[in-house]
């Protein structure tokens, strides 16, 4: 029941959420029990953001909510490939990426919770 909400600076076209939309799809996997198949994913572009005072670059801000705990070391492996990813996939720095995780010790899902 991961859930990741990307927020960018650059605008997004289709194809390039569809190949981000892919490769975040095969990160998840490396937190342990957690895979594609449950992942839901939300996008948006063309954010006015600023970091350290200014506005001049393009960053990113990623939100990883996952339903339990995980370990440190699991958490390492995510933040080096989401930054990876987006570096790749949006030519955004890594010093100009942020990225926010949150354990749910509650999550509903087809009108129940697990």
């Amino acid at each position: 029941m991961p859930y990741i909400r990307t927020t960018v600076s650059k605008e997004l076209t289709d194809e390039k959420k569809e190949s981000i939309k892919a490769k975040l799809g095969q990160a998840i996997a490396l937190i342990p029990g957690k895979s594609e198949s449950w992942l839901m994913l939300a996008f948006e572009d063309n954010m006015n953001m600023y970091f350290r005072g200014e506005g001049n670059e393009d960053y990113a801000y990623l939100e990883v909510s996952l339903f339990g705990k995980t370990s440190d070391a699991a958490y390492d492996r995510l933040t080096a490939a989401l930054s990876e990813i987006i570096n790749e996939e949006l030519g955004i720095n890594r010093e100009n990426i942020y990225i926010k995780y949150e354990e749910a010790d509650h999550w509903g899902w087809n009108g129940n919770n697990f």
